[in-house]
């Protein structure tokens, strides 16, 4: 992330270490819901077998939620003052969550969106500790908001792996 604060005299009752600290940590987010997007996106496009119908739709409707949540993030990091990445070198950079290469099965790619969910839980979560400090409200509940949506679909995609 570029370290260079757009704002000049930014006061909204955080100070600029803090501030920068968050964009950074929300900089990751943006990074993890992005490879997410990619990742869910491409399989919606690739998923076969006798599951097509119902992954197909359901890939559809997780990958239109990450797509309107990586523009509240990116937002956010600007109403910090700071410069949202968005590239897919810096979302390498930072993201938690690996390319998948090649075209996996449909209980792989289950899988694999199970473990891109809960990353971004844990990226959301690891920013909770300045956001609290500060007591940026609009943040901490950016990033509750976004966790309990990633739970909530790590849960569903987990359901169709049990027996």
């Amino acid at each position: 992330m570029s370290s260079q604060v757009t704002v000049k005299n930014l006061n909204i009752g955080i100070d600029d270490a803090s501030r920068a600290k968050i964009a950074e940590g929300l900089s990751r987010l943006l990074a993890d819901t992005y490879t997410l997007y990619l990742k869910t996106h491409n399989f919606h496009w690739n998923v076969t077998g006798p599951m097509f119908q119902t992954l197909h739709l359901m890939f559809e409707t997780q990958y239109t939620e990450l797509a309107l949540a990586v523009d509240l993030i990116a937002e956010r990091i600007r109403a910090l003052g700071y410069p949202a990445p968005g590239t897919y070198s810096e979302y390498a950079k930072l993201s938690s969550i690996p390319e998948t290469p090649g075209v996996p099965k449909a209980a792989e790619m289950i899988g694999l969106l199970v473990e891109g969910q809960e990353a971004v839980v844990r990226t959301a979560r690891s920013v909770f500790p300045v956001v609290d400090e500060v007591n940026d409200e609009p943040t901490a509940d950016l990033l509750t908001q976004r966790m309990q949506v990633h739970e909530k679909t790590a849960w569903m995609l987990r359901s169709l792996l049990e027996e």
